[in-house]
Order: structure tokens, then C-alpha cells, then sequence
């Protein structure tokens, strides 16, 4: 095989057990790999009702066959569970160098189940598993784990909050990347997994060599002549989008009372320009470089969401704050734009305000487990009769871009299966940045096909897997090609969107079997206030708008009224 390495490896913490199996080839064609070979490998092993905090519950990390190549943006690896948080199938994919790394060391597919009696690490040496004791580990941070063990690899570890089974706890890789939102790192503590460490020396080989360095040629004049990826990600990080946001009038302030920000220039990414001194960091063979740390003291700066949830939605202008409260999330290994929405919704629900010091002290209390804020917004708000204040769909917080202003988006985040999600389906590209072309965001027209086009390309994407942010300057007819000539196999642009619309619809059907039905494709109640389609604080989209272009939605998925996938569409795309 090409592009995929034919290695997969099963280990049971249980039993201490290693099992090392061929890759299925049907599996890795239809599904590629990342997000697509895991949602196939975890459909397959369990019941969508099994409990996701329960040994039963397998992690299944996976690369994919662009993973760890001389393609641009190529460093991505992917996690997939039954989210503890949200209740729905749940995949999270994480750039860096850990996914290379075990690329290298010949893995499609790493799935781990089972609970280890003590806390365990996983250490991987090119063809070489070792469960290891790691009770000297347990109690650590992130970066505190790293440190420890980057020696031995590569590492990817979860912090205090996974331990304690906080429901936003991310599993993190190379300090600051994480495989975020959904719990991933509770899902780890469960199992008493500390950490994996990889270490790999196999360079992937390409089928067609000749074939895959035009692909990649091309691929890059186009990420070259892109002036998102060339300049505004490159010099600006993704905080470049707070003024813009402010400016079109879709930056939740205040957990989604308001549209605007009257301090959006003390938090914006012109400012952090202005007043640090930046460090560009690239993944793994990355041309564009959109992390950033402050140089001096290397503290990470926060990407544009983060600055969102501890700014805007809390109502906070103190920059300094923000980048504090990022670093802790960071350490913990916890979800940031969870934890800050959450924490906006508490402020709501007991009108009390949160400065820079009592942001400080929640996130503390979080990460260690002693504050019902850990169980996000939707379960803390559910025990205290105000779920209405959860600004999320089906239990995961929104980011920071109101639905209100940006229709296509609204129903992204109401279908995504994953909940609240902007990277299922960004809509934010064609109806704010221009990407491909500039459509109304004021209406729902034409989005219905429009939305299910976007969420098939992701999930390709995220399959490949390579970085979201080349979408900005690539698309599927470049993706394709990097894939055919990688795999020798031959993927057309429609082959390649019919490849993310099947894993969209066993996901689908994963989350129907969990309990899922039509009512959770919805939006909190404040989105659809007085009815209205305009973009002024207190109106909100058309509720009759909005069903009636869900069932759209439903159509052009080959779905009945109620979003159950036909069997006629099931057995179009090979799925039992």
C-alpha cells in the first residue's frame, strides 16, 4: 500500500494486551483516514448507546495518507470517540508533529480500549508498543508530561483535567496543539492513559512521485498566491478575524446578548501585534506559520477563538488576561472556547462579573475538578433550570461567530454532528471572507445545498488529513490529486466529496442509534428572538425560516422528514 502504511495496532489496557493487524483496504479506500477511518473503526466496535466514560468506549487515533508527507500542511492526526460531553459520535484532529511522528513509525490506526488498573503511557518505537507504568506522571500538566517524556518522542498527554474526567478536557500534543472540544481528554483519564509517545523513522512512500510533486507544486503556488494564508493567517494569527467579526456585527458578546464589542481593538490581533513581540511557529511542513508565542518568555498566544471566549463573551478587555487564561487551559488540557462560554453563561445566570483575577481563579478550579463549570455549559445550566443560557447545539458551545448574522452558519451549527461547530461546515469563508465567492449571509436561500456541500468537503479534509486552512487556497480538484498520486488509487474531485458524504451519514446514523432525532438540530431559544432577519442587537432569525430550511437540508441529504438517512441513500453509499 501507498499512502496508507497497512499497520494497525489494537492495544487493551485491560488485558495489557498489543494486537497488530493489517489495515482493511476496503476501509482505508472508502474512508481514507483521520476523521473518516475512525468514525468507520469505532462504528464498527461499539453500540452508539455505550456509555463514554466506560472501558468499552475505545480512543482510535488515526492518520491519514497525506499525514507525515512533503504535501503542504500535512502534520494532522486525528481522535475519535463517543463524546462524554456531547453524547454524539466525536472526532478532534490536532496539527503540530505528533501525527508525523506516528506516520513514521507505520500506523494507520492506533485503538485503544480498556481501563489499566494504575495510569499508564503508551510508548511506540517504530514497530515496538510498550504499555509503561505512569504513576510519576499522574498529577502533572501538559507541558510538565512533555517535558518528562519528549525524550523518548513525540507526546501527546492529557493534563490535571483529564484525570479528574473534566467533560472539556482535551488530549494535547506538542505543548499548545490540542485535539479539543467534546471531552477527549475525560475519555483518556477514564482509561487511566497519561500519555502516548511515538517515535517513527519510516518516511511514508509515494506511488507516483512525479505525479505528486506537480500536485504539490501546485498546491503551493495556490496557498502562495492566497491572501489569506500568505498574509493575513502568516502575520497575524487568526485573531486577524476580531475586528472584522466586530465590524459585520457577529462577535457574541456577553454569552450571545450582543453582537458588538466595544473594546474588540484591545483584544484584536492588530493589537497583539502592536504590543508583543511575536514568534511564528509552523506544524509540521507548513508554509503559512499561524502559531504564535510572545519570544521572550515563549507563552503561547491565543488563536482567535480563545481570545473570543475569555474576551468578548465575557466581556473582557484585558489582553494580558486572555493570553493567562489561555496558557491555563493549555496546561490542564482543557477545551478553551468550551471553558470561556461557559464561564460567560455562568456570569449570566448569577450577574456576576468576572475580572481578570476571578477569570483566573475559575479557570484553576475547572482544570482541578472542583467547580460543576467542568461539565460545560449545557449540564451545569440543565441542574440549575436555565439550560436556555447554554449557548450551544446538542451540548457543545458555540464559537465566536453569531448565527444570528450569518445564516448558512446558523444551520451549520445546528446540523453539524458533532454539536456547535464552525469547522464542520465554516460557512464564515463564502459569507464574510469571500471564499471561493461572497453570498448574502442574510439569508437562507440557497443554503441548504450549499451547507451540505461544505460539511462533505470537510470531513474529506479532515480524512486526508491535512490543515482546514489550506481550504482557503486549495481545493478538492488539488486535494485529489495530492491523494491520487500518493495512494496510486484514483480519486476524482466527486469521488472525494463522495467519500465525506458517507462519513457524514454513518456519523448520522451513529448519533440517531445514540438517541439523536430532528429537535437536536436546533439553535438556543435567544437565536430565534422576535422572529426578525436583521442584524441589530435583539432581532433573531426566523423560526418557520429555519425549520423549513432544515427540511430542505434533509432533502438534498437524501433523509426523511424527521433527518433519518434513507435506505436507498445507505445502500448508495455502502453503508449497512
Amino acid at each position: 500500500m501507498f499512502g496508507w502504511t497497512g499497520r494497525t495496532i489494537t492495544v487493551d489496557l485491560g488485558s495489557r494486551s498489543v494486537l497488530e493487524s493489517k489495515t482493511d483496504v476496503k476501509t482505508a479506500k472508502e474512508y481514507i483516514g483521520g476523521r473518516g477511518m475512525g468514525v468507520k473503526i469505532l462504528s464498527d466496535m461499539v453500540s452508539p448507546t455505550i456509555d463514554p466514560l466506560s472501558p468499552e468506549n475505545p480512543l482510535v487515533i488515526t492518520t491519514g495518507p497525506l499525514t507525515g508527507t512533503s504535501a503542504p500542511m500535512s502534520g494532522r492526526h486525528s481522535i475519535t470517540t463517543k463524546s462524554p460531553l456531547t453524547g454524539t459520535i466525536f472526532d478532534s484532529s490536532a496539527g503540530g508533529f505528533f501525527g508525523k511522528e506516528m506516520k513514521f513509525a507505520g500506523i494507520d490506526a492506533l485503538i485503544i480500549t480498556g481501563k489499566a488498573d494504575a495510569p499508564v503511557y503508551l510508548h511506540i518505537d517504530d514497530e515496538d508498543v510498550e504499555i509503561v507504568p505512569a504513576a510519576h506522571l499522574w498529577g502533572m500538566n501538559s507541558r510538565e508530561t512533555t517535558s518528562a517524556l519528549e525524550s523518548y518522542g513525540r507526546v501527546s498527554c492529557i493534563g490535571r483535567a483529564g484525570e479528574r474526567q473534566v467533560g472539556i478536557a482535551n488530549i494535547m500534543n506538542d505543548h499548545v496543539h490540542a485535539c479539543g472540544r467534546g471531552g477527549l481528554g475525560a475519555v483518556a483519564g477514564s482509561k487511566n492513559l497519561k500519555a502516548i509517545v511515538v517515535r517513527g523513522s519510516n518516511k511514508p512512500e509515494i506511488a507516483e512521485d512525479a505525479a505528486f510533486a506537480e500536485a504539490k507544486e501546485r498546491a503551493m503556488r495556490l496557498l502562495r498566491a492566497s491572501p489569506v494564508t500568505s498574509n493575513g493567517l502568516k502575520n497575524y494569527g487568526t485573531s486577524v478575524l476580531v475586528n472584522l467579526m466586530n465590524y459585520m456585527k457577529i462577535l457574541p458578546t456577553d454569552n450571545f446578548r450582543s453582537r458588538q464589542f466595544k473594546g474588540a481593538g484591545s483584544v484584536s490581533g492588530e493589537y497583539i501585534n502592536d504590543n508583543y513581540d511575536i514568534k511564528r511557529h509552523s506544524c509540521y511542513n507548513c508554509p503559512t506559520g499561524c502559531k504564535r508565542s510572545i519570544r521572550k518568555s515563549e507563552v503561547e498566544i491565543p488563536e482567535y477563538e480563545t481570545v473570543w471566549a475569555f474576551g468578548p463573551d465575557i466581556g473582557n478587555e484585558d489582553m494580558d488576561s486572555i493570553i493567562r487564561a489561555n496558557r491555563l487551559c493549555n496546561e490542564y488540557g482543557m477545551d478553551t472556547i468550551s471553558c470561556g462560554s461557559t464561564i460567560a453563561a455562568y456570569s449570566e445566570f448569577t450577574s456576576i462579573g468576572i475580572g481578570p483575577a476571578q477569570l483566573d481563579e475559575l479557570v484553576v478550579q475547572i482544570g482541578e475538578g472542583e467547580c460543576e463549570l467542568g461539565a460545560g455549559s449545557r449540564a451545569y445550566l440543565r441542574l440549575k433550570g436555565a439550560e436556555e443560557l447554554s449557548m450551544s447545539s446538542k451540548g457543545l458551545e458555540f464559537p465566536g461567530y453569531d448565527p444570528r448574522g450569518i445564516l448558512g452558519q446558523a444551520l451549520g451549527y445546528a446540523t453539524s454532528n458533532r454539536g456547535g461547530c464552525h469547522l464542520r461546515a465554516y460557512m464564515v469563508a463564502p459569507e464574510i471572507i469571500g471564499k471561493p465567492k461572497l453570498i448574502d449571509r442574510l439569508t437562507f436561500s440557497g443554503k441548504a445545498g450549499l451547507v451540505q456541500v461544505f460539511q462533505n468537503i470537510a470531513a474529506a479534509v479532515d480524512s486526508l488529513a491535512v490543515c482546514k486552512f489550506g481550504s482557503f487556497a486549495m481545493g478538492e480538484e488539488e486535494l485529489a490529486a495530492l491523494l491520487s498520486a500518493m495512494t496510486g488509487v484514483h480519486y476524482s474531485p466527486q469521488d472525494l466529496l463522495r467519500v465525506g458524504e458517507r462519513i457524514w451519514n454513518l456519523e448520522r446514523m451513529f448519533n440517531i442509534g445514540a438517541g439523536f432525532t430532528r429537535a437536536d438540530d436546533s439553535l438556543p431559544a435567544r437565536m430565534f428572538e422576535d422572529g426578525g432577519m436583521g442584524i441589530g442587537d435583539g432581532m433573531g432569525i426566523s423560526r418557520d425560516e429555519f425549520e423549513n430550511t432544515l427540511t430542505e437540508y434533509y432533502y438534498y441529504r437524501g433523509w426523511n422528514e424527521d433527518g433519518v438517512p434513507t435506505n436507498k441513500k445507505s445502500k448508495e453509499l455502502g453503508i449497512s
